[in-house]
């Protein structure tokens, strides 16, 4: 069943969450080497999702086709995509990095209409261009350092599986809990990344340990992994994919707001008006909802 409003305070908070999380990575990156901080995220959320499904009794899926669909999830969600995202920022630079993201709800609205068959109305289509140039009025047009297509190409495989991991999370809820999905989702990268998190060598070992750098390295993994995972999964659920996917342009929002708040970043006019773009895009797209 449809519910608009839930969903958009589920959505809103996980995007906020994931624009938040910035500030906190940028300070772990420095003593935690990248794929060993995903890797803990995902060890941490994992502990986390199965306490609270032991709670409720959770049953694992059932069938090898439910088993498939949340494999798949983990896979091109929560492996490849977060894996092409640091890849891509690593070879290109913030800002084409922003703008690239910013591509994901587009995708996820063409993913949404050849998968689950929604429909692609004017009021989705002018809640997506407006959502869209909020981004752009943010981060602007010109250049911000070197890029290579190398990593421009990364940057666009992970806003493609990031939209894939949407619309398949809303197909596998038509049988499965969102708290199954998630959760049987994240073991599926935390056995993924395990590969990865060893190549880097030292990893754990190396890891400059402080009480705010546990306490940072926490906050990823219970709230902007279980958490914000959990919280986007059920919103998606909750409501058409193609309009849920525009509260994906929160997260630089937030995150521009809190490098204001806790970095003393400046904030220009243009976050301001990019900021009015994206929060109207959104209402055009959440009240087409609820009309329908």
């Amino acid at each position: 069943m449809k519910q608009p409003v839930l969903a958009s305070f589920y959505l809103s908070l996980a995007a906020g969450i994931w624009g938040g999380m910035y500030v906190v990575s940028k300070y772990v990156l420095d003593y935690i080497p990248p794929f060993t901080l995903v890797w803990l995220r995902y060890a941490i959320a994992l502990i986390v999702l199965a306490a609270i499904a032991a709670a409720k009794r959770e049953r694992p899926p059932k069938s090898g086709r439910d088993w498939g669909m949340v494999i798949a999830i983990g896979i091109i969600g929560y492996i490849v995509s977060i894996s092409l995202q640091f890849v891509g920022t690593k070879w290109s630079n913030a800002h084409t990095a922003s703008l690239i993201t910013a591509s994901t709800p587009a995708f996820v609205v063409l993913f949404a209409r050849w998968l689950l068959g929604e429909a692609l109305t004017w009021r989705k289509t002018s809640a997506l261009l407006l959502a869209t140039s909020g981004v752009i009025v943010i981060v602007g047009l010109g250049g911000g350092g070197e890029s290579t297509l190398a990593g421009n190409m990364a940057l666009v495989g992970a806003a493609v599986t990031w939209a894939l991991l949407s619309v398949l999370v809303k197909i596998a809820s038509a049988r499965l809990s969102v708290l199954s999905i998630t959760m049987y989702a994240i073991f599926t990268a935390f056995i993924g990344m395990t590969p990865m998190m060893l190549a880097e060598g030292p990893g754990l070992a190396a890891s400059h340990w402080s009480v705010p750098v546990a306490l940072g390295v926490l906050y990823l993994g219970v709230v902007s992994t279980a958490g914000a995972f959990f919280l986007w999964n059920k919103g998606m659920e909750m409501i058409d994919a193609g309009i849920g996917s525009l509260f994906f342009f929160f997260q630089p929002l937030v995150g521009s707001f809190f490098g204001w708040l806790l970095l003393h970043e400046e904030l220009a006019a243009s976050f301001w008006l990019g900021g009015a773009l994206i929060v109207a895009g959104v209402a055009v797209a959440v009240r087409s909802e609820q009309s329908a």
